[in-house]
């Protein structure tokens, strides 16, 4: 079985009727009112710091209309928006509850002008050909129910020498923050989740999810073959997190 058809069967509620797109959506309306704190506590802070080093990936080219897939709260459209600069930035998700609270943010921030958060499938996106310059996505890859058809999709709305970047967790495998690493998201991080998000089956399918998914070379085999060019992959904070960059 390949590593994307074992990421596939990886759901948050195992037993469930729902698909895994139906589920994770479900997931996160659940999570949302708490998902930014837990993003960054979770972290230490150093997702903001791995969202940063994502986004210089796009200085050079100087996007002028962008789009954030599996955008959530809005968290890396906000940054992306003060970083780039971009005239537009279209953010969507499955989950209308992540949505909710991103266009709040939003408002807050005076950036309703700036940034349009909508709801919207990876697997089909709502936009023509070759229409967007850069597309993101931070966190969120690991949750396509077919991994494939969400990169084509990606790929067709990106405008020719247009860069897609993804922000993802990986597995280290350095002594000995593999094994620190595999016990703070095996045991600690479930218990903050149902303590903090009241949502334990979430923050236990996050590292069954990060373990399943194709990662380095696999993942920049996938890229390659969805007809993506100049693929890159940089791991981060001994291999914690990377960024996959692409140009179409």
């Amino acid at each position: 079985m390949s590593e994307n058809a074992n990421v596939q069967k990886i759901v948050p509620f195992e037993g469930s009727k729902l698909s895994k797109k139906e589920q994770i959506a479900t997931m996160f309306d659940d999570i949302a009112y708490r998902y930014d704190f837990l993003n960054h506590f979770m972290s230490l802070g150093i997702d903001i710091i791995w969202r940063k080093k994502a986004l210089r990936y796009l200085k050079a080219i100087q996007p002028k209309l962008m789009l954030d897939v599996a955008t959530g709260t809005g968290d890396f459209a906000i940054m992306a928006e003060k970083h780039l600069h971009p005239e537009k930035i279209v953010g969507i998700d499955i989950s209308e509850g992540m949505l909710a609270h991103g266009r709040e943010k939003i408002d807050k921030l005076g950036l309703s002008d700036k940034i349009t958060l909508q709801s919207g499938d990876s697997e089909t996106i709502s936009f023509p050909d070759q229409t967007f310059d850069a597309i993101t996505v931070a966190f969120g890859v690991r949750n396509f129910e077919h991994l494939e058809k969400g990169l084509s999709e990606m790929y067709r709305v990106l405008k020719p020498g247009g860069r897609l970047v993804i922000l993802e967790f990986s597995n280290p495998t350095v002594f000995p923050i593999k094994q620190l690493y595999n016990s703070y998201f095996r045991y600690i991080t479930p218990l903050i989740g149902k303590w903090i998000a009241k949502s334990q089956a979430a923050y236990s399918y996050l590292p069954e999810s990060v373990k399943a998914f194709p990662q380095g070379e696999a993942m920049r085999t996938i890229l390659t073959n969805t007809r993506f060019q100049a693929v890159t992959c940089k791991t981060l904070t001994f291999g914690i997190c990377s960024i996959y960059c692409a140009t179409r």
